[in-house]
C-alpha cells in the first residue's frame, strides 16, 4: 500500500477510460449487427414488394386480355347465331315455295306428340296398383282365411 493518492486517481482514471472506449465499440458493433440484419430484412421486404407488385401488374394484364377473349368469342356466336337463324329463314323459305316439311316443322310435330301423347282412348292400369285381386297390394294379401280359427275373437272394429 505503498501508492500515493495521486497514482491512484491515475488508475482509477484509466480504467474509467478503458471501460469507456470497450462500451463504445461494443455499441458500435452491436449497432453495426443490428443495422446489417434489419437493413439486409428492410432490403428482403422492399425486393418482395417489387415482386408482389410486378405479379399484380402481370395479373391485371392477363384480365384485360382475358376481358378483351371473351367478348371477341361473344360477338363470335352472335354472328354464328345471326347466320343460323338467317339459314333457317332461308330453309323455311325454300321449302314454303317447294311444298316440302322442313326440318323445323318436323321438330315442332315431334314436340307437340310428346306433350300431347298418343291420341287413344284407353288409359293404362297406374303401375302402383296389382292387377286383379289377389296381388300384393290387395287388402287381404298375406291374411290367413277363416277356416283356421273359425271361433277365434275379433277385436272391436271403431
Amino acid at each position: 500500500m505503498y501508492l500515493h493518492q495521486g497514482e491512484n486517481h491515475v488508475e482509477y482514471g484509466n480504467i474509467n477510460w478503458l471501460v469507456a472506449i470497450v462500451s463504445l465499440l461494443a455499441g458500435l458493433g452491436l449497432g453495426g449487427l443490428g443495422y446489417h440484419l434489419f437493413g439486409a430484412s428492410a432490403d428482403r421486404l422492399q425486393r418482395q414488394r417489387q415482386q408482389v407488385a410486378e405479379r399484380e401488374r402481370e395479373l391485371s394484364e392477363l384480365k384485360e386480355g382475358l376481358g378483351e377473349h371473351f367478348s371477341q368469342v361473344g360477338m363470335m356466336v352472335t354472328n354464328i347465331q345471326r347466320e343460323i337463324r338467317t339459314l333457317e329463314h332461308r330453309i323455311t323459305e325454300d321449302a314454303s315455295t317447294l311444298n316440302c316439311e322442313t326440318p323445323a316443322t318436323r321438330r315442332l310435330d315431334a314436340a307437340e306428340q310428346k306433350v300431347l301423347g298418343p291420341q287413344t282412348d284407353e288409359v293404362p292400369t297406374p303401375r302402383d296398383y296389382a292387377d286383379g285381386t289377389g296381388g300384393t297390394l290387395s287388402e287381404d294379401f298375406g291374411l290367413k282365411g277363416n277356416s283356421d280359427k273359425p271361433d277365434s275373437p275379433q277385436p272391436p272394429r271403431y
